[in-house]
């Protein structure tokens, strides 16, 4: 508090100042001014004195009320503080404030700031109005709103939205005008009133409240009914309000009230106590006693306290941190909190606030408290920290409140969440176990893995298989049934709820124990997996639900969940063919193999027959895979299977061969008579087959041999060295066969002399035509073209070939000038054959001598191969199917050397 001396002794300010922009402090008919650096200015507002002031807050507008003359004639006057007029404030309007000519004083006077009303209480009990421009005469009026006996000691404006009220006090009543209705409705209150200076507006942060502070208590009233009282002894001399607090100065001494409207002048020997309240938290700010208090006024965020020997205390406001020291210091901390909210602390503070005072709690022993408040830290100070507090066993239900409240927040990590289900389970509290698992989902605000991990380990497995079934963790909810419950049923009918994708993965991955306990409804719900899936719903549910997309899964992965369970497996796989004949090619193979064990293991005929056939039936589809199904059969010693797979893969040499592995003479000649065709080797094999059998085969043998002499399959040397191995196969075995051997053979012979008769006639015949060519003269005896068969005319071109052409038809069709267009194919075929055969002459020399002379002979060969000296030479230009003898090809040769003579006729 500082302490400043303003005005002389002499001087005596009389009136209560008002202001926010600036102090007015008036005496004998002048209007002072104080800035905020103590500076003091005036002017001549009435020529006596002035009794009342009046500073708007929001306008630079000033309101008085003073006496030019003598008399009960008072004036009121505006004032625009912003325009001079000869260096004064600019004087806008004066009228007098007498009601209806009635000589009475002014007793107070107060201003909306909207400047649309004013009211001037009076001595006599009449309040008057001004409604309209107050700055000016003609938008304004002027009327009385309330006339009665007793002297009005406070006047207040309060706007609230659109309803604008005015508090009326006096010394026996308290009533409120509500203005923005005609007729200004009037309501009363209370029936006692207060003295004058002794009522205040609060500010809107308190709802606009009118105070009045009576002896005995403080009362608030709202524009309809009275509002909360507090109790404060002591004689009132003065109310005021300010940013939340409460300022009141009473007298030191109990002496009775002398003055005027029950708060005049007091003798120079009374002391005043001043108090400040702050009504929110609920306790006293400052209290100090002074000598002759004239007024106290708040401006510029402080208390100014003006005394009548001149002088004047600033009373500052310490900041909100010293003032929480403070309490601090006294353990005060309810006191602190409520300061601090009302100070609109950030959440920061009030939470180290709250954690002093949970430390404070907690040191005392009243563990419950401090909980409480180190639950308002939550979200700022680290749990770990109230954690390690609480981790007696003594403590845990302390730990357990903390934890859930720290849940509720959603700021609980797994750790926490383990913490508080081990709380719950080490108390064994299951109604706050289950309260705490089955909360709505929208809720939950914990780990829901982790909790059902705890609660697992714990023991407690319904709770564990409610919450993983809830929260839709499939995984958590088999598991436990599984491994835990041993519930297989259940497990599987969770299954069948799920969507395909679930489903099918927590099939694979606990199939194998479903089967083994529940074979049947295992085998059911995977047949529905891997052909049209939909999740098992209610009844109702399947009636008011579409049905969804079709899924199927891949039978084939399937298969291991089977691996001890044959007899599911097939209806499974019989199933799935007959529902899904594109099935994996794994299915067939695995129903195949089961089938071909029914076979091999079956005793009864009938039955091994029928088996048989479903085994085959099985081989004919499309579906089935040679090699697999070639070992299955092989495996089982399926041998209906075996031969109609090396049938099916033209096989045949294995058919013959299988047949001789287990001696079936006669299938081996069937296959040969059945395969020869396509593979004529077979007659050779099944010769050599029977060729090193000791036991009598001459039977066999001989048909052999009559298919191979009859096809001409192999050399009958070759046929004598193959049955030399055969101990028991004598002469009369080969003795028809040779015979017709050597007859076919002779007749080649004499075949093969007679053409060789011929070739020499034509070869005689055609060096006679050379020779005659030579020596002698061609005579053309031709008449008709041979191109055109038009008769021939000069000029013409003939040949020695005896062909005759046009001139013209010759320059047409002939290719070359030396050769006859007729002859000229046939003579390039002949060419072609001989080029060939000089060129495979010479290769044919060069390869024996690089053979000879090579020490790798193998390697000369193989390069030989590479280069397709070996491949079969055709030409292109022979017919299909003729077979040129060697007599007519020279006898063509020898004509074809004459044709490269030309001769123009």
């Amino acid at each position: 508090m500082e302490k400043t001396s303003l005005f002389p002794s002499e001087y005596r300010p009389v009136i209560r100042v008002e202001g926010t922009l600036c102090w007015e402090i008036y005496m004998e008919g002048q209007i002072w001014f104080l800035t905020r650096s103590l500076q003091l200015t005036s002017f001549q507002a009435y020529k006596l004195r002035v009794t009342h002031l009046y500073q708007l807050k929001q306008h630079s507008i000033l309101v008085s009320v003073g006496q030019d003359e003598q008399g009960i004639n008072p004036l009121v006057k505006v004032w625009n503080l912003d325009k001079r007029d000869s260096g004064n404030p600019l004087c806008t309007r004066i009228f007098p404030a007498i009601p209806g000519n009635k000589p009475t004083e002014v007793s107070c006077l107060s201003v909306h700031e909207n400047l649309n009303f004013m009211a001037i209480g009076f001595t006599d009990g009449s309040v008057v109005l001004t409604k309209g421009d107050i700055t000016r005469d003609r938008h304004s009026k002027t009327l009385t709103l309330h006339e009665g006996t007793c002297p009005i000691t406070g006047l207040a404006f309060r706007q609230a939205g659109k309803l604008t009220h005015l508090f009326v006090a006096t010394l026996e009543k308290v009533q409120c005008y509500t203005l923005s209705v005609k007729e200004y409705p009037r309501v009363e209150l209370d029936t006692h009133g207060c003295a004058l200076r002794c009522s205040a507006l609060t500010d809107p942060s308190q709802d606009s409240q009118f105070i009045v502070a009576g002896d005995d208590c403080v009362y608030l009233y709202q524009p309809d009914e009275r509002g909360p009282c507090f109790a404060f002894d002591g004689h009132k001399l003065l109310a005021h309000w300010h940013r939340g607090y409460l300022l009141l100065l009473t007298r030191d001494t109990k002496s009775p009230n002398k003055s005027e409207f029950g708060s005049g002048e007091t003798s120079p020997t009374e002391r005043q106590i001043l108090t400040i309240y702050d009504l929110d938290n609920k306790f006293i700010a400052y209290s100090a006693a002074f000598d002759d208090i004239i007024d106290v006024l708040a401006e510029w965020g402080s208390f100014y306290i003006l005394t009548r020997d001149g002088k004047m205390y600033m009373l500052l406001e310490k900041d909100t941190q010293t003032k929480l020291e403070m309490l601090f210091k006294k353990n005060l901390f309810v006191m602190a909190i409520n300061l601090a909210k009302s100070q609109h602390l950030d959440s920061d503070g009030l939470s180290e606030i709250f954690r002093q005072y949970g430390d404070h709690l907690y040191v005392k022993g009243d563990h419950d408290g401090a909980v409480q408040q180190y639950i308002r830290t939550i979200g700022k100070l680290e749990p770990s920290y109230v954690i390690r507090k609480f981790l007696d066993a003594q403590r845990i239900h302390n730990l357990t409140a903390y934890l859930q409240a720290l849940h509720r927040q959603s700021l609980a990590n797994a750790d926490h969440t383990t913490l508080l289900l081990n709380c719950y389970t080490k108390l064994k509290d299951s109604s706050k176990l289950e309260e705490f698992i089955k909360s709505s989902e929208s809720e939950v605000h914990f780990d829901v893995e982790i909790a059902i991990k705890v609660l697992r380990q714990a023991g407690y497995h319904s709770h564990a298989v409610f919450l993983a079934e809830r929260h839709s963790h499939h995984e958590w909810y088999l598991k436990i049934q599984l491994e835990d419950l041993k519930n297989y049923q259940e497990a599987l009918r969770y299954i069948g709820r799920l969507p395909f994708e679930q489903a099918e993965s927590n099939m694979k991955r606990y199939g194998k124990t479903l089967m083994h306990h529940v074979p049947e409804g295992t085998t059911l719900l995977l047949k529905g997996l891997c052909t049209d899936y939909q999740p098992s719903r209610d009844s109702t549910d399947r009636e008011s639900l579409d049905r969804g997309p079709v899924n199927k899964a891949n039978s084939e992965e399937f298969i291991p969940i089977f691996a001890n369970n044959p007899r599911e497996l097939r209806a499974f796989l019989e199933h799935m063919i007959e529902v899904e004949p594109r099935s994996p090619q794994g299915v067939y193979d695995t129903l195949l193999e089961l089938r071909l064990q029914d076979w091999a293991h079956e005793q009864d005929p009938e039955k091994k027959k029928i088996l048989q056939d479903a085994a085959l039936c099985l081989l004919t589809s499309d579906n089935t895979v040679f090699d697999k199904a070639l070992v299955l059969c092989q495996m089982h010693n399926f041998k209906e299977g075996v031969l109609y797979l090396y049938e099916k893969g033209k096989l045949y040499q294995q058919i013959m061969h299988y047949h001789m592995q287990n001696e079936e003479y006669g299938k081996v000649v069937d296959a040969c008579k059945r395969y020869g065709e396509q593979e004529a080797c077979l007659w050779e094999q099944a010769l050599g087959y029977f060729a090193r059998k000791e036991e009598d085969c001459k039977a066999y043998i001989s048909e052999v041999l009559q298919h191979i002499d009859q096809n001409n399959l192999m050399p009958p040397l070759l046929v004598v060295q193959t049955l030399a191995h055969n101990s028991t196969a004598t002469l009369s075995v080969i003795k028809d066969y040779l015979i017709n051997k050597l007859h076919r053979e002779s007749q080649q012979i004499e075949d093969d002399e007679r053409k060789i008769r011929q070739y020499r006639e034509e070869t005689a015949q055609l060096r006679g035509e050379i020779q005659e060519l030579r020596t002698s003269a061609k005579i053309f005896q031709k008449t008709k073209c041979s191109m055109c068969n038009s008769p021939l005319e000069l000029p013409s071109v003939h040949f020695l070939c005896s062909h005759s052409f046009h001139q013209h038809c010759f320059e047409s069709y002939a290719e070359s000038d030396a050769e006859c267009p007729t002859c000229t194919p046939e003579n390039r075929k002949v060419m072609d054959m001989l080029r060939a055969q000089d060129q495979k002459r010479d290769l044919h020399d060069h390869f024996t001598r690089q053979l000879r002379c090579s020490n790798d002979g193998f390697s000369v060969v193989a390069d030989y191969f590479g280069r397709g000296v070996f491949n079969k030479l055709t030409l292109i230009t022979d017919p299909p199917g003729a077979k040129a003898g060697a007599g007519s090809l020279e006898a063509d040769l020898q004509r074809d050397l004459l044709i490269h003579t030309k001769r123009n006729a």
